[in-house]
């Protein structure tokens, strides 16, 4: 048995389609006659445009327009004149096309692998994609056509990107195994949306299988078989058919209120990085945008968004929400997001350094054209502000501050708000945790961001892979925290939300419900499988194991514990 990444849920069983990475070697050669060879580049880019474009048509008709905009954003990065334009001087420097585009993408792909955020290093995967393709087209390399294989194959590849995803037929694969990739990255996205089984990051596996093999991937716990016994196989084959009945009782959850068995309601949330994600939070059933991360806004562009065009973000998610709440953070940059237009120090050790409200109560100026943006959107809806990695009472107190500031600027220029606008905090540092009966005393509302909060608790830097194993949020000190930021927020009379990972976990869920949880803020796909889960437990049944597990000293007692418990 093999382990990887449990990226798209369900059991797979079937022989393997071994995809074999094309050799994209080139001779890094001097150019004479740069004018011909720009010519051979911009045909490269107008064959990459326009097979993308088919992609992504493709992608549309058979998955959905919101899988489609994942080969809609290649055609975009493509067209940025950023990427394009340093290419195409490194040509007029002398420079063969290949060598242009490596170079100029691998700068992009350094710079957002670095990053934490696994969207951000979504980022990196997205122009590495875009890489392959050029490369393939300038070298004349054919891609294999996935669209072919036979009914019950198991894709096995390095990365299975987006343009080959793109070629999949539903009904002829049953599982996909990858060596690299994440739960964020667009194949692991695309893999959901199809609903087919997918385990990526599994070390070495293109090595270990064969053509025909015979396979089973366990999307659900990251598990992966290469030529099982009878006993396993039948084990799966049972396996696969109990979460067939599972998937058909989430949809009798659909339009349902998220109530816990004894019928105390909750509110289940999604998260959202850009304005049109939040069309997939209605899609999906949510009942609100718990995180709406605005950082995107900036990255998106080469220069710092003006008020008019957050404004315009941030409306077009209130429009869509229909009226339900959305909670736009405010600017969460530094540690591992680097915008390169805000020209930030490089620190020793930036998770602990300028980022997040402290860069933002440093600069003030562009703090309030983001505030004023956020403030003129809630005109429209019920909108919230969020502050990110709060750790002492007067960094809320400055934001509320800046806050009224702009709602006076607003009222003397006759531009209309929500004048009750709540301000809340990210509740996600040791510190904030600490002085949580402090922080309820001034924020409007809290959110638990599980992430960072396991991090600082645990001291733990999550891309070290040598500490990974403290990285988890079932520890005793991250529990406790948890619970007692709760406690301080209901004891205050505040909402209490959670946007971190944590919040959609089976294992978590029954444990937020004893701690007294108010919002669960999840995956817009995740939605319905969180209210299942919710709609099992009674609060009387959660305390009983909350009361257990608290007792517990290890995260592996607590684990084995929570999975005995699970419903």
């Amino acid at each position: 048995m093999y382990k990887g990444i449990e990226a798209s849920r369900g059991i797979g069983i079937g022989s393997i389609c071994l995809i074999v990475d094309h050799d994209l070697t080139f001779e890094t050669k001097h150019i004479d006659d740069t004018d011909a060879e720009k010519t051979r580049f911009n045909s490269a880019i107008d064959k990459f445009k326009a097979e993308t474009a088919e992609m992504a048509e493709n992608i549309r008709k058979n998955i959905g327009p919101k899988e489609a905009e994942i080969m809609e954003g290649h055609l975009a990065m493509i067209a940025d004149p950023t990427m394009a334009g340093e290419m195409t001087k490194m040509i007029e420097a002398g420079q063969c096309a290949e060598a242009a585009v490596t170079a100029v993408c691998d700068m992009f792909i350094g710079m957002f692998s670095k990053m934490e955020d696994d969207m951000m290093r979504q980022r990196a995967s997205d122009i590495s994609d875009i890489k392959i393709s050029l490369l393939k087209i300038l070298l004349g390399v054919e891609d294999v056509d996935i669209s072919k294989v036979a009914p019950g194959t198991i894709l096995v590849a390095h990365d299975l990107t987006p343009s080959m995803t793109s070629q999949i037929v539903k009904d002829n694969v049953v599982g996909i195994i990858t060596e690299v990739g994440g739960k964020t990255s667009h194949s692991a996205i695309l893999a959901r949306a199809l609903e087919i089984p997918a385990v990526l990051s599994v070390p070495g596996i293109t090595e270990i299988v064969h053509d025909k093999d015979t396979a089973i991937v366990d999307g659900t716990e990251g598990d992966v078989y290469i030529n099982p016994d009878g006993e396993v196989v039948s084990k799966y084959v049972i396996k696969r058919e109990e979460f067939i009945r599972a998937q058909a009782e989430l949809k009798n959850f659909v339009g349902k209120e998220s109530v816990t068995a004894d019928g105390k309601p909750v509110e289940l949330f999604c998260n959202i990085g850009t304005p049109k994600d939040a069309k997939k939070a209605i899609e999906c059933d949510g009942e609100g945008i718990g995180l709406f991360r605005s950082e995107f806004l900036f990255m998106d562009k080469p220069h710092l968004p003006t008020e008019d065009e957050q404004f315009a973000a941030y409306k077009e998610a209130v429009d869509i929400m229909g009226g339900k709440t959305v909670i736009i953070r405010t600017l969460d940059i530094g540690g591992d997001k680097d915008i390169p237009y805000l020209e930030l120090e490089k620190e020793e050790n930036p998770f602990l350094g300028y980022r997040a409200v402290r860069y933002c109560l440093a600069n003030r100026d562009m703090y309030k054209i983001q505030l004023r943006g956020i403030l003129r959107a809630s005109a429209f809806g019920k909108v919230k502000i969020m502050v990110p990695l709060v750790t002492c009472v007067e960094e809320v107190r400055e934001v509320k501050a800046l806050v009224e500031e702009c709602k006076k600027e607003l009222s003397a220029e006759g531009i209309a708000f929500d004048d009750a606008i709540e301000v809340g905090c990210m509740v996600e540092t040791a510190a904030a945790s600490l002085i949580a009966d402090l922080l309820a005393q001034e924020a409007d509302f809290f959110s638990i961001g599980t992430n960072d909060l396991t991090q600082y608790t645990m001291s733990v830097d999550r891309g070290n892979a040598k500490v990974a194993y403290l990285y988890s949020a079932f520890q005793p000190a991250v529990l406790r925290s948890i619970k007692n930021i709760i406690a301080a927020g209901n004891a205050a009379g505040i909402p209490v939300g959670m946007c971190g990972e944590a919040a959609a976990d089976p294992l978590m869920i029954p444990l937020l419900i004893s701690f007294g949880l108010d919002e669960y803020s999840v995956n817009p796909v995740l939605v319905l499988t969180a209210r299942c889960i919710i709609s099992k437990w009674t609060k009387e049944e959660a305390d009983a194991l909350a009361e257990k597990v608290l007792s517990l000293s290890t995260e592996a007692e607590i684990v084995a514990a929570l999975k005995e418990a699970a419903k």
